[in-house]
């Protein structure tokens, strides 16, 4: 759906179909199916997760030899293998997925350390109360971000240097850890983010259109749907807050906070394997279907 030399092999399959089968219906809803199809090719890591996690609640018996925890991370393995193997995912994904998975493990040590939140006892796989499938909620983050720079073509204009997203978000993390002990600095560090990025905007390549929005708003969008992912985990009895002790209710929206500062520092993680690009000149051609296709990742 877009002329991009870093798809994989099988998107450019993809691809190449959905040219075809688009051909034909009107500009609007071509885009708008175009753009619903690669968000969600680029959510995949995550709700497979999801899925996982849903489904184990469902159909899982409380007492099988196996812990509960301990299957999802299996499941978490298999998953990772499994798309690593049909080549669903680059290289450059396999080390942002990494990373996010050890900075969210790092810091789900220390959170359920100080009681923000508890996950399920059981099972031998796990770091102090930290079931070792919680790094993979974080790499699916990550999965997706990468995929959808990939997918989209992303580009940015304004970006801000990187070596002060850099030490924003670093900021953002420690934040995360200290503000249990001393001042938190959240909202200052909210501002810091709208000051640094209020004049970036990402351009996206959706089918044959490109579109751009504020960055700002798409850090709050996917924000708010890890929101509801957060939702359904905790529905679903994958880890509770204190206050869902006595019984589930929504998670409150000022989480809404956390997970944007959340979005500051996943994105800058990534632009250190993606660094920004300022958009391209519209070309006065727009690419058919049937031009020679980029070289497969």
């Amino acid at each position: 759906m877009a002329e991009n030399s870093e798809l994989t092999r099988l998107e450019w399959l993809l691809d190449r179909m959905a040219n075809r089968w688009l051909v034909g219906i009107p500009a609007g809803i071509r885009e708008f199916l175009a753009f619903g199809i690669k968000q969600a090719w680029a959510c995949l890591f995550g709700a497979l997760m999801l899925t996982a996690i849903i489904g184990t609640s469902l159909l899982y018996p409380d007492d099988a030899p196996l812990a509960r925890n301990d299957l999802l991370v299996i499941l978490a393995v298999l998953i990772q293998a499994g798309m690593l193997l049909a080549r669903l995912e680059t290289g450059r994904e396999l080390i942002v997925i990494i990373v996010f998975h050890i900075v969210g493990t790092g810091m789900e040590i220390f959170k359920t350390a100080v009681g923000s939140w508890d996950y399920a006892t059981g099972g031998v796989l796990h770091i102090g109360a930290v079931p070792l499938f919680t790094g993979f909620m974080y790499a699916s983050v990550g999965s997706y971000l990468v995929r959808v720079h990939r997918l989209f073509d992303l580009r940015f204009s304004h970006y801000p240097p990187r070596w002060l997203t850099a030490a924003i978000a670093a900021a953002i993390y420690i934040n995360f850890f200290t503000h249990h002990f001393v001042l938190d600095l959240r909202l200052v560090l909210v501002a810091a983010t709208v000051i640094v990025y209020v004049r970036c905007r990402m351009h996206f390549r959706v089918h044959r259109i490109t579109l751009s929005m504020p960055v700002l708003l798409a850090f709050v969008l996917v924000a708010f749907f890890i929101w509801l992912a957060e939702n359904i985990g905790t529905a679903a009895g994958a880890w509770l807050y204190p206050s869902q002790d006595d019984g589930w209710h929504m998670v409150p929206l000022t989480k809404l906070v956390a997970w944007f500062l959340l979005m500051m520092i996943s994105v800058v993680l990534v632009t250190f394997v993606h660094r920004p690009r300022p958009p391209e000149p519209e070309s006065t051609s727009p690419a058919g279907p049937d031009e020679a296709p980029p070289t497969p990742a």
